[in-house]
């Protein structure tokens, strides 16, 4: 019997880029009177020294040759030196690999004593990478990457993530947490793809939004809360070259319409802080641009709370992009754009910039009123997440540390995000009773299925993994037992002369269980990597891998392609004879036993690609593409991608019908509902995601072919009908001149979802 629900899209299109929202206030009179109060008492020295923030190593004790002592130490000596000679104001970083809780509580307990005994006026904010779990805290939690959570399409999801990563980063003893990434993944080559939601706006300003709700609970954060940091603000995910930190050219139309709007939802969400964009857009270095920081973030949107500069950045201006003479005058630059907190991060670093910064405010090139708002922003913060409380505002206990509820929390989101894109001839699910041959490089490893930022800053050394936690290959043996389980590594991944590179291994022992399996399961993808170190040359997936592939096609055996990667790598010449291509992403810890489940029928597929995958090396396109990207010398066939933005089967099929809108013609004030009908055609209980897009027929500007504007999650059971809806008004319509500013155009549009389209007129 087809039974029939009716759902109304809470997400939906009224509030797409945050229109029609009052940015959240962080603030309030009585506050502003107390920071008063701070700000007449302190010396210049003192909020000079609020601008700065050190790295960890700064205050360890080293050995003779200046390495950090293991196990880590605080030196009480240095300690004097940053935080009471200095006045520094926040402290980040791990050193070089994960922390247990109590190392963590000892680093904690000697950066907030000085505060803590009266002899310094403000407490320090402590700052970490915690982007897929608290990634620094042995046995923290650890979700997929950001990347992966997009691909769940699950804002409920996201909001979960944050809770969870939040919750244990203070049972870490830590207060702001540098995420979530809001950068667009606009340049596939680019080595932090995997750090981001994607690349559309939409889509990562709803899961960006979801996740500052899950990380700050609120304006006042509680115990069990931290400050976000939205990253990195703006243009950091289109370098042209596509290596990290390189320039980007970013028209004004569309930084407003593709890279602005996920900061300006998170801004709106009453997000804290901002990290600002290492590279260069448009000539201008991120840390030097006054337009974006100070007249669109801060003066546009009321963003009230501080930025601080990425690694080094300052020390870059002079360095590096050369926009400034010397060391001073890349602060100047830097804070007179609007950069509030410097990560200098290290010594004698971190001295020559309060001595320097002291000097450009005694000669006016820095004024008060400058440095006055940026310690302004800083000590708002500060009292918002209740560090000048009792205790720092910390719970006395955080029992729910690594709890099983948060494990099956990151194993839901897991399940979600990994993606079947190919299943010919369903050969999944995988039977039980198949002998299986697992292979590949990132079969054997949970280094594969984690990537960066996982225990060390690279994530690429097992001797921190996870205790208890699996890789592919050992999930295979603990589902089926080792005497079903073949395994033969294939090929390994490794660094060449800084570059990822694979090598070829054992393809005569490859071949010969090869013969002895029913089915392969060939694991290929990218040697963890992020920023500098993760820059590659070529899109394409390595020669070697691909020869491992077509080295198995050629055993006549079904083979069933496991992708664990962090961008999209071109396979283009090994689809056609996979029998099955599943993309993984990056899924962290519980990515193997959600691939399992997910291969053997246990759990149905559900992720949809948050990015074109793209078929070309040399052909870089998105699906939001203008019409002219669709011609080709025969017609309209130009695009042709290997799998487009959105795309992701599943174990059962859904057919939508009964597209709806409540009205044919719209004038400016009206709104439209737009309904549809989902059902499942299948056997089995499924999830699919509905994606509502729209297409301007006709504009003064090229119009997109299409822009998400809408999506909801839904669940169906097998021959079960809901009816999803979606309202639309005036500003999903809008679009932005050449000026950046919004604009409408009366004329025909479409609203397409799934294959179904039905147009309209704006009058």
């Amino acid at each position: 019997m087809n039974k029939r629900f009716v759902i109304t899209s809470l997400l939906g299109l009224l509030s797409f880029f945050g229109f029609g929202q009052a940015s959240k206030s962080i603030t309030t009179p009585e506050i502003e009177k107390e920071i008063d109060a701070q700000l007449n008492s302190m010396s210049l020295s003192e909020k000079v020294g609020q601008t700065c923030q050190i790295t960890l190593d700064v205050l360890l004790k080293t050995d003779t040759a200046g390495k950090v002592i293991e196990p880590i130490a605080i030196d009480p000596q240095k300690v004097k030196e940053a935080l009471l000679n200095y006045h520094v104001g926040s402290v980040l970083n791990v050193g070089w690999h994960t922390l247990s809780l109590a190392e963590w509580s000892e680093v904690m307990k000697y950066v907030h004593e000085p505060y803590l005994k009266k002899q310094t006026k403000t407490p320090i904010i402590y700052g970490i990478d915690a982007i897929h779990g608290v990634n620094y805290t042995i046995g923290g939690t650890l979700f997929p990457q950001e990347i992966g959570l997009a691909a769940t399409w699950n804002p409920l999801l996201a909001e979960q993530f944050g809770e969870i990563v939040a919750y244990e980063s203070r049972a870490s003893g830590i207060h702001w947490n540098f995420s979530p990434v809001l950068d667009l993944a606009r340049q596939p080559l680019w080595s932090r793809t995997f750090e981001t939601l994607g690349e559309d706006p939409y889509l990562a300003s709803e899961m960006g939004q979801n996740i500052i709700k899950g990380y700050q609970g609120g304006t006042k954060i509680d115990s069990y809360h931290v400050a976000s940091c939205m990253k990195h603000f703006v243009g950091y995910g289109n370098p042209m070259s596509g290596r990290d930190r390189t320039p980007g050219w970013i028209p004004e139309k569309y930084m407003r319409e593709l890279y602005l709007p996920a900061f300006e939802a998170a801004t709106k969400e009453g997000a804290l802080t901002v990290m600002i964009n290492s590279g260069v857009v448009n000539g201008v270095p991120g840390h030097a641009n006054h337009h974006l920081i100070t007249e669109v973030l801060k003066g546009e949107w009321n963003f009230e709370g501080f930025a601080v500069s990425d690694w080094e950045d300052y020390l870059m201006l002079n360095t590096v992009h050369r926009t400034a003479e010397t060391t001073k005058a890349g602060i100047v630059q830097a804070i007179n754009a609007g950069v509030d907190m410097s990560m200098v991060p290290y010594a004698p670093y971190y001295q020559e910039y309060c001595k320097l910064t002291t000097e450009a405010v005694n000669e006016g090139s820095i004024s008060m009123e400058r440095l006055n708002d940026a310690v302004r922003r800083i000590l708002r913060v500060k009292i918002l997440l209740g560090l000048y409380e009792k205790n720092m505002n910390q719970a006395k206990k955080y029992p729910e540390f690594a709890s099983a509820q948060h494990q099956q929390s990151a194993l839901n989101a897991a399940l979600e995000s990994i993606t079947l894109l190919k299943n010919e001839g369903e050969i999944l699910p995988l039977k039980k009773n198949q002998k299986v041959l697992v292979s590949g490089p990132t079969a054997n490893n949970l280094i594969y299925l984690n990537g960066a930022w996982t225990h060390t800053w690279q994530g690429d050394n097992p001797n921190f993994n996870t205790v208890g936690r699996t890789s592919i290959l050992e999930e295979f043996q603990k589902v089926l037992g080792k005497d079903n389980v073949l395994y033969s590594e294939g090929a390994k991944l490794l660094i060449e002369n800084g570059y990822e590179a694979t090598q070829l291994v054992g393809v005569e022992d490859f071949k010969s269980k090869a013969a002895s399996s029913d089915v392969i399961v060939l694991c290929l993808g990218e040697f963890p990597a992020t920023e500098k170190p993760g820059d590659i040359r070529s899109l394409n997936l390595l020669p070697e891998q691909q020869e491992l592939a077509k080295a198995a096609y050629a055993t006549g055996k079904p083979v069933v392609l496991v992708l664990t990667e962090g961008r999209p790598r071109i396979i283009r010449d090994i689809v056609k004879d996979a029998s099955a291509i599943v993309e993984t992403y990056l899924p962290g810890d519980f990515g193997a036993e959600a691939l399992l489940d997910l291969l053997y029928g246990e759990v149905n597929f559900s992720g949809k690609l948050p990015y074109t995958y793209q078929k070309y090396d040399g052909q870089v396109e998105f699906y939001d593409h203008p019409r002219s990207v669709d011609r080709h010398k025969n017609g309209f066939d130009g695009y042709d991608p290997q799998w487009d933005f959105g795309f992701g089967l599943s174990y059962t099929t859904f057919e939508y019908s009964n597209l709806t809108l409540s009205k044919k013609s719209m004038n400016q004030s009206d709104t439209i509902t737009v309904s549809v009908d989902i059902t499942n055609k299948g056997k089995v209980v499924g999830k699919e995601v509905v994606q509502l897009f729209i297409s301007d027929e006709f504009a003064s500007l090229i119009p997109t072919g299409k822009s998400l504007k809408g999506f909801q999650k839904i669940q169906l059971a097998a021959g079960e009908t809901k009816t999803v809806r979606f309202q639309m008004t005036l500003k999903d319509l809008k679009f932005a001149d050449a000026n950046g500013e919004w604009i409408f155009e009366p004329g025909t549009f479409s609203v397409k979802i799934n294959k179904l389209i039905s147009n309209f007129e704006l009058n």
